[in-house]
């Protein structure tokens, strides 16, 4: 199926019962003068002389777009408190890239908080991948306000290798262990990067020398979908298959009650639900806690 056709159904998701609500409201958002928007923790945008009917529509269409997972965002008095404090990632990163002048892909994107991060470092070109009508909306929400030309795409990582260019940067935080075919999506990122490019990767991780990986049955820390939790020897040996070269890890941390937190953004149960209440160093399930690695590699 080539990638236009794919495009085409994804945009009828729009159209779906729970999210054609969302897309309506943004229809009714107003049009500020003046924005002035700053690029730090908070993704803040400001306004002149904005009337308070047109504060309390924006706060609205905010809060029915919810859950909010990353972020945060202010929008002139709406404070848009997400359930991960999303800059701690981005601002542990950050020292170890550079993305002026180049063409730069964000897979599972999320509503493009590191997109709109990333805009401060002048990047040639900016892509988001995520397939998702939800977040899709919460970027067109932001967007509306800052009006940049991030490109959006309602794609996954597997449609990187038909992609209508390569990449010089690609993030992939927080996805490779939710893919079935860890190494098989590693590929697919080899794949999107042009030669010499650099893929800045994050995942879960279990501790140990041994190249193993943690497969969880049904559950890890409450999510149902994750299906490799490896060591760093694995993880090692997962990129050197699908040929990534210059492997250097970053960072290790353990995900806190800081970093990822419940507010009144989201629904349901966040980091404290999902961790033995008699031990936190361990998930509900038994398994260790949350802990991710950050690698750079290049192809």
């Amino acid at each position: 199926m080539s990638l236009a056709t794919i495009r085409q159904e994804r945009l009828a998701w729009l159209e779906w019962k729970d999210i054609k609500p969302m897309r309506e409201a943004l229809t009714s958002l107003p049009m500020l003068e003046n924005i002035s928007f700053s690029l730090g923790d908070t993704i803040t945008i400001k306004a002149l002389h904005v009337k308070f009917f047109d504060q309390e529509k924006i706060r609205q269409c905010a809060l029915a777009l919810r859950p909010w997972r990353k972020g945060p965002f202010e929008i002139l008095d709406t404070f848009i408190d997400t359930e991960w404090q999303s800059f701690i990632k981005y601002n542990l990163l950050e020292p170890y890239f550079n993305l002026e002048g180049k063409v730069v892909g964000d897979i599972g994107c999320n509503n493009g908080y590191y997109l709109f991060r990333m805009l401060s470092q002048r990047p040639k070109k900016l892509v988001g991948f995520d397939p998702s009508a939800l977040y899709k909306t919460q970027f067109d929400f932001i967007n509306h306000f800052i009006q940049s030309d991030i490109v959006y795409e309602m794609l996954g990582v597997e449609h990187l290798p038909e992609y209508e260019h390569r990449f010089d940067t690609l993030f992939c935080l927080g996805v490779l262990y939710h893919r079935s075919d860890p190494i098989q999506t590693l590929k697919a990122l080899y794949q999107g990067l042009n030669p010499n490019g650099e893929l800045i990767l994050d995942t879960f991780m279990i501790d140990g020398d041994t190249p193993v990986a943690l497969c969880p049955s049904k559950t890890y820390s409450k999510i149902p979908n994750v299906y490799f939790v490896p060591t760093i020897p694995a993880l090692y040996n997962w990129l050197e298959r699908a040929k990534f070269r210059d492997i250097e890890l970053l960072e290790i941390k353990k995900t806190d009650a800081n970093e990822q937190r419940k507010t009144e953004w989201i629904y349901g149960e966040s980091l404290e639900d999902f961790l033995d209440p008699n031990n936190p160093e361990l998930t509900i399930e038994g398994f260790p806690a949350p802990k991710r690695v950050y690698i750079k590699a290049k192809r």
